[in-house]
C-alpha cells in the first residue's frame, strides 16, 4: 500500500513518518522521469518488509494552485500509473478538505471517493459543493466511483450533532456510510503516537477499534477487496 499526503498540513505525513520513503508528494506533478520512477524501499518478496510507503506532504503543493487542472491531473495521473507499476495493490490519497487543484486532481485519477464529514454547520454546508464536484469530475474520469460520506467525530450526546446526522440522512440516503466514526479520545492518542487505535492500552479504545474495523470492512466491500 502506497499513502500519498497531499494535505499540507501534514497529519497523515506525520501519523506515518516511520513508512518516509523520501519521495515527496509536490513531486507527483512534475514529469515522469524514464528511469523507473519511484523506486520504493519495499522487498515484496520479504515477508518482513513494511507493506506500507508514505509520500509525504511538502511545501510544494502549496504551489500547485498556479498550475492548470489539466496539467495538474495529466502530470498525477502519469505518476499514480508509474507508482503502479512498482507493485503496490492500493493507493490511498488524503487530501485537504478544500477544493483545490490537489484534490481535483486526485479525484481525476482515482477509482474510488471516500468524503469524512464533520456534524457541523461549516462542515455541512459545504456538503453540496463536494457532492457536485464529485460528480462533475466523473464525466472526465467516469470510473471514479463515490462510497460515500463518513460522519466523524460525532458525539452522541450531542442534539446538535443528532440533528445534524438526520438531516443528512433524509438529504442523502444513498451517500450515508453506516458506520460511523465517534469522538474518541483514543483516536487522538493513536494518532499522536503513531499507532493503530488498537494498540492504545484504554478500555475506551474497544468502542473505537470496533468502529475503525466496521469502517474498513464496509469499504473494502464496496471495493469488492479482500481483507
Amino acid at each position: 500500500m502506497v499513502v500519498i499526503d497531499l494535505d499540507t498540513q501534514a497529519n497523515a505525513s506525520y501519523t506515518l513518518q516511520s513508512f518516509r520513503s523520501g519521495l515527496i508528494a509536490s513531486g507527483l506533478f512534475a514529469d515522469v522521469p524514464s528511469d523507473s520512477w519511484p523506486q520504493t524501499a519495499i522487498d515484496f518478496t520479504d515477508p518482513d518488509s513494511p507493506r506500507m510507503m508514505l509520500i509525504a506532504s511538502d511545501i510544494g503543493l502549496a504551489n500547485l494552485e498556479k498550475i492548470s487542472l489539466s496539467e495538474a491531473g495529466a502530470k498525477f495521473r502519469d505518476a499514480i500509473k508509474a507508482i503502479a507499476e512498482q507493485g503496490f495493490d492500493v493507493c490511498l490519497i488524503d487530501t485537504a478538505p478544500s477544493l483545490g487543484v490537489s484534490m481535483a486532481a486526485a479525484l481525476l485519477a482515482a477509482d474510488y471517493v471516500l468524503s469524512p464529514i464533520e456534524l457541523e454547520a461549516y462542515s455541512i454546508q459545504g456538503i453540496k459543493q463536494i457532492v457536485t464536484t464529485i460528480a462533475n469530475l466523473r464525466k472526465a474520469n467516469p470510473k471514479l466511483k463515490f462510497l460515500g460520506m463518513v460522519p466523524s467525530k460525532v458525539d452522541a450526546r450531542n442534539p446538535r450533532h443528532g440533528r445534524h446526522l438526520q438531516e443528512l440522512e433524509r438529504a442523502y440516503p444513498q451517500l450515508m456510510i453506516p458506520t460511523g466514526v465517534g469522538l474518541r479520545s483514543s483516536i487522538a492518542d493513536a494518532l499522536a503516537s503513531r499507532v493503530p487505535v488498537w494498540k492504545i492500552k484504554k478500555t475506551a479504545a474497544r468502542k473505537a477499534t470496533q468502529e475503525i474495523r466496521a469502517l474498513a470492512t464496509h469499504v473494502f466491500e464496496k471495493m469488492e477487496m479482500t481483507q
